[in-house]
């Protein structure tokens, strides 16, 4: 019996031990897809922005607006949305099922429209991992709370 119960301990931390790993490599992946995502908005790199993101994105923004695929890419792009910085803050990842839910504050400055702009706001990211590969099927931003 003691052998048994040892063998079952074994395998369980075994599958501990593969799963911690397999969630760390995960978490690396996702948090280097949102750094890729960050650089993109920067620079307006619509081919980037359009790689990282799902074809069904729905992106929403503190103000409730919402924008697909297209109209996010567009706006990035066109400088109606012209990010000169990003930093995101206080950055967590959740992962479960091959989906990840990345929140954070996003700290930026921005030029919309040629109006110079600072701007802090919550951020939460939802990314589905399709062929190995995360993809941002959702975003959410919200007002902070002072």
């Amino acid at each position: 019996m003691k052998r048994i119960c040892l063998l079952v301990l074994i395998v369980f931390v075994q599958f501990s031990v593969f799963s911690q790993k397999s969630g760390s490599k995960d978490k690396a992946a996702i948090s280097n897809q949102v750094e890729s995502l960050r650089k993109a908005m920067i620079d307006a790199d619509g081919v980037k922005l359009k790689a990282l993101t799902s074809d069904k994105l729905s992106y929403v923004h503190s103000n409730g607006n919402f924008q697909n695929q297209a109209e996010f890419i567009d706006g990035i792009v066109s400088g109606k949305s012209d990010f000169v910085t990003i930093e995101f803050q206080n950055q967590t990842i959740t992962i479960q099922n091959g989906v990840a839910i990345v929140s954070h504050v996003l700290s930026a400055h921005t030029k919309d429209d040629g109006i110079d702009k600072d701007i802090k706001i919550g951020i939460m990211l939802v990314w589905q991992k399709q062929k190995n590969n995360w993809i941002l099927i959702a975003r959410q931003a919200y007002k902070l709370t002072t």
